[in-house]
């Protein structure tokens, strides 16, 4: 049972009180500040208020899904009363209502405890910058956690909270996932409303949960899913928790170590290699059909380069003092003015066509196996200094598998593929097509009950107050 699931069932029993369990986050919090810098706002005295009264309704006979229980969320979104920085410094007014993911959390019966840490925009894949500081890595403390949801990823990996909402604009869910043995989902496009915007990062960006299980994952999937009325996408409602006890049948599954065109050279890894290979056999011994295959990407990257930086831009530009901002991303910020209107409508424009060309690759087969990157986590500092170009082509080396999905659009599941003879975690993306959440979380079940990741841990980063959820 994951965390949680059994916070869910300790409450509803009547073994805990929320206002505990809020109170003993809190402090592990606290107590990880130095070393772990997960969270850039801590709710405190509002979330233990929240607390006592979701104790008031439990004890009243009322029963959600998620009633009493401390969740974190990625500072990209709404949280009413708190600014929502994305990453960046300067002083930014409280937002005046919750996102619509939030609000669904809130409905849910969730207390959110606080808003963890991004990169600046969601950019890179680090959790690192001027306006927090770093942050780092529970299973290695000089390595960052993956970004942009590096804070969430680290909150969970941590035991500072059972679970936490990310996003995933290139990866920003998988990668951390994978690099701190944690399951995460990027759903179908649309899944988990992006509200206040309508459309997020030119499409390429969705919100979705980071837990140590499956079925933690999936709970939280399901209590933040569902679209705002204005919203562009509204796909088709999924039961992601009856997919998490459900097994997968019999499947037909790609390995492809090769990732997409991106003018790197980049290969996998040795070690990330085997532990994908591992993986692949696992599945085989589960009774899957799986042979190696090269999906058919082409160009897909023209598509997303104009998209992202368009984004970047269009968020820069609704901060009260650009100037504050690094260097990397007013340079980007300038690209997407540039690459803004016409080219980024042509961009989207393709993207039928880029479904239409990839999708025929599940003609064949029922679930594409990659790696989640191309490394193992780098140290804390890895990109300091350097130029936008020069980071640009870093990242691309070190993470060119997740992004192309971000593209299309289709639903991902990140799982733990296991540690590197240093201890560092990497992992593996199960892949679909449109609408495919279901299955791919039948399967990421159906492993996770096989090779029980989550029973592997990070040491304990707490200096003081209770020890970590698990631990």
């Amino acid at each position: 049972m994951g965390e949680l699931t059994g916070y869910h069932g300790a409450l509803e029993a009547g073994d805990t009180t929320s206002e505990a369990l809020v109170a003993e986050t809190l402090a592990r919090i606290e107590a990880t500040r130095s070393s772990i810098n997960a969270f850039r706002t801590v709710r405190g005295e509002q979330a233990l208020e929240e607390a006592r009264d979701a104790d008031r309704r439990l004890a009243a006979g009322e029963r959600l899904p998620l009633l009493g229980v401390p969740i974190a969320v990625k500072d990209d979104t709404d949280v009413s009363g708190v600014p929502t920085y994305f990453g960046c410094p300067g002083d930014l007014p409280p937002a005046t209502a919750d996102g619509e993911a939030v609000r669904r959390l809130r409905a849910a019966g969730a207390v959110i405890v606080g808003k963890t840490n991004s990169c600046e925009l969601g950019q890179w894949p680090f959790t690192e910058g001027p306006a927090f500081g770093a942050t780092r890595n529970p299973w290695s403390t000089a390595h960052t956690p993956g970004g942009s949801s590096g804070g969430s990823a680290a909150a969970v990996a941590a035991g500072l909270v059972p679970a936490a909402l990310g996003s995933d604009g290139a990866g920003s869910i998988r990668i951390p996932a994978a690099w701190t043995h944690l399951v995460g989902i990027k759903p179908q496009r649309g899944r988990v409303s992006v509200h206040p915007y309508t459309d997020c990062f030119q499409g390429l960006t969705v919100n979705g949960p980071l837990a140590r299980t499956v079925a933690d994952a999936a709970l939280l999937l399901d209590a933040a899913s569902g679209a705002h009325p204005g919203e562009r996408y509204h796909p088709e409602a999924i039961d992601a928790s009856a997919a998490a006890r459900r097994e997968p049948g019999r499947l037909r599954i790609a390995l492809a170590l090769r990732p997409p065109l991106t003018l790197t050279g980049t290969r996998p890894h040795p070690e990330v290699r085997r532990a994908v290979a591992a993986l692949a056999e696992t599945l085989a011994k589960l009774g899957h059909d799986v042979e190696e295959a090269r999906p058919r990407y082409g160009l897909i990257g023209l598509s997303f380069l104009p998209r992202a930086a368009t984004g970047i831009a269009e968020y820069a530009d609704r901060h009260p003092d650009p100037s504050l901002l690094d260097p990397r991303t007013r340079a980007s910020t300038r690209s997407g003015h540039r690459l803004g209107g016409r080219v980024v409508r042509a961009a989207r424009a393709r993207e039928a066509a880029q479904q239409s060309r990839i999708g025929a690759f599940f003609d064949q087969y029922d679930v594409l196996l990659t790696p989640s990157t191309a490394t193992p986590p780098p140290p804390v500092g890895a990109f300091d200094g350097k130029s936008a170009g020069a980071t640009d082509i870093g990242i691309a080396a070190a993470c060119p598998y997740a992004w192309p999905w971000n593209v299309l659009g289709w639903p991902g599941v990140a799982v733990p593929a296991g540690l590197t003879g240093d201890g560092l975690p990497v992992g593996a993306q199960l892949l679909g097509p449109e609408g495919t959440e279901e299955r791919l979380i039948s399967l990421a079940a159906q492993l996770e009950a096989e090779l029980r990741w989550y029973e592997k841990r990070p040491p304990t980063h707490v200096t003081s107050g209770s020890a970590p959820m698990g631990q």
